[in-house]
């Protein structure tokens, strides 16, 4: 009589399933489209923004770029109590003594590279080289010194660089009407000039997209 085998049953073995990896995140996500065109590279210009003392050139700048910007201010002394008159702004404890640098993107192709100059007689050396490459220039005023102003004025003049007149309205002061501001700076009829709250990023927008317009229309090459 044959003896009965017994058979273990065969347990088949289940291969490991991979772990789950981990979500891996894409690069591109959130790029604007024209950063992911790579036939098309955004259009860098610079821009110069001038005027007086204290008349806001640093909160111009400060408002509306898009990194931290770059500032150079300096604490003021009694040493300029003789040249620096804060007869219209009491209240200012620093002055640059360089320039003021910041950046915003217009559009998706547009970028601004915005560069504030020194107000100060004494730092007028710096401009030639604030200005070079620059395709235009906003002139910052103060209807309570519009005298302030002139210097800038005279000097885009002479060397032709496209600008518009942006009056920085302070609350507390006589508002003007735009005739009246360029009737008294003799501003030629083909300038732009327009009143704006250099505190307001919106406002300061407006006033950069009429630079950038006025100087494609001056210079459409």
């Amino acid at each position: 009589m044959d003896s009965a085998v017994s058979e273990s049953p065969v347990i088949a073995e289940i291969p490991a399933q991979p772990a789950a990896a981990e979500p891996v995140p894409d690069p591109e996500e959130g790029a604007q489209d024209w950063q992911l065109d790579h036939t098309r590279a955004p259009i860098a210009t610079k821009v110069v923004v001038a005027g007086g003392f204290g008349v806001g050139k640093t909160t111009f700048v400060r408002a509306v770029s898009e990194i931290t910007p770059l500032q150079t201010e300096a604490l003021m002394t009694q040493a300029s109590e003789e040249t620096d008159d804060l007869t219209a702004t009491p209240d200012k404890l620093t002055t640059t003594v360089a320039m003021d640098f910041g950046r915003i993107t217009l559009d998706d192709d547009l970028v601004l590279y915005v560069f504030g100059t020194p107000g100060q007689q004494r730092f007028w050396f710096m401009w030639d080289d604030l200005v070079r490459g620059a395709i235009g220039a906003v002139v910052l005023a103060d209807t309570r010194r519009l005298t302030d102003c002139f210097p800038a004025l005279d000097y885009f003049e002479s060397c032709g660089l496209p600008y518009i007149v942006a009056v920085n309205h302070f609350e507390g002061t006589e508002r003007f009407e735009v005739a009246d501001v360029r009737e008294a700076l003799t501003v030629p009829p083909h300038v732009p000039v327009l009143i704006m709250d250099a505190r307001k990023r919106y406002s300061v927008v407006e006033t950069l997209l009429a630079m950038v317009e006025h100087a494609l229309e001056a210079t459409p090459e």
